[in-house]
């Protein structure tokens, strides 16, 4: 059983930076599952935010973040971060890391279904 544990959110304002993490414990060596970030905003669906393979070495976003979140991970620590710069209003979410044990070594998965552990999740809220 994997435990995945989210810190690092606030409120800020539009324009500012926030870096969020994701500490997984338990299961197997963190290095074995690719990782995702996902967010719900009140009201909304989850959507996929980013998501990064088991090394590190390929990553993929949503096209409205693309550009402005970086998604790294630290094996050694078995932690994941979503670095998030120029946040705007409509960041305003919950948001959730993921842990995927099937994916092969180079790929990541943008599919919330095909996420076997999910975190509590870390309010993030951008004021305009």
């Amino acid at each position: 059983q994997v435990q995945l544990v989210e810190s690092g959110g606030g409120l800020v304002q539009a324009g500012d930076s926030l870096r969020v993490s994701c500490v997984a414990s338990g299961g197997m060596a963190f290095s074995r599952y690719a990782m995702g970030w996902f967010r719900q905003a009140a009201g909304k669906e989850r959507e996929f935010v980013a998501a990064i393979s088991r090394t590190g070495g390929r990553t993929g976003y949503a096209d409205s973040v693309k550009g402005r979140f970086t998604i790294f991970r630290d094996n050694a620590k078995s932690t994941v971060y979503l670095q998030m710069n120029s946040l705007k209003p409509e960041d305003t979410a919950v948001y959730h890391c993921a842990a995927d044990l099937k994916v092969l070594v180079t790929g990541i998965t943008t599919n919330a279904n095909e996420y076997d552990y999910w975190g509590q999740g870390t309010q993030v809220t951008v004021s305009s």
